[in-house]
């Protein structure tokens, strides 16, 4: 079997078999077993799942690399959250993309699956003028950031996304 040699930063967090590292200082660490893992920008915290294309990466992380008990709770999550955002969104383009990201991770095609989904934050962000690293309002503490920040917690689903 191959290694996996990665090279982390101090501050950055691993997820490896349903165990959360953060790293204290630049560390290279050997993978030489097969093991569920994302780490550094990969990783998305509860409190950033604050989007619908973000809630559905969120959930599908924890499918893939949370405590085994609850994955599978997890990607029936990912299935409810994909079906809703399908409906909801008026762009093809994130439906596909989201339709192949649940095939990937029915086929155990984790890290594929997960790509697609961050290519739907990204398209999501740019639609809604939102941060694509933090899924906040472009401009927030503005009176206009605030509304879209209103907006983005809790209404997203019931506007959709605009087309390509």
């Amino acid at each position: 079997m191959s290694t996996l040699v990665l090279e982390l930063r101090p501050g950055d967090l691993m997820v490896v078999n349903g165990a959360s590292l953060r790293f204290r200082s630049r560390t290279r660490v050997e993978l030489v077993a097969k093991a569920r893992f994302l780490f550094g920008k990969q990783v998305m915290t509860p409190e950033s799942a604050n989007t619908p294309a973000r809630r559905i990466y969120f959930a599908m992380q924890c499918a893939y690399v949370g405590p085994e008990d609850e994955r599978e709770a997890a990607l029936a999550d990912a299935h409810l959250l994909v079906e809703a955002f399908q409906q909801a969104t008026t762009s093809l383009m994130a439906r596909q993309l989201l339709e192949r990201a649940l095939a990937l991770a029915e086929q155990d095609e984790w890290y594929q699956a997960l790509r697609l989904v961050r290519h739907v934050m990204r398209h999501e962000a740019t639609v809604l003028n939102l941060d694509p690293n933090s899924g906040l309002p472009i401009g927030a503490g503005t009176p206009a950031a605030a509304a879209l920040g209103a907006l983005a917690a809790g209404a997203i689903g019931a506007i959709g996304l605009a087309a390509e």
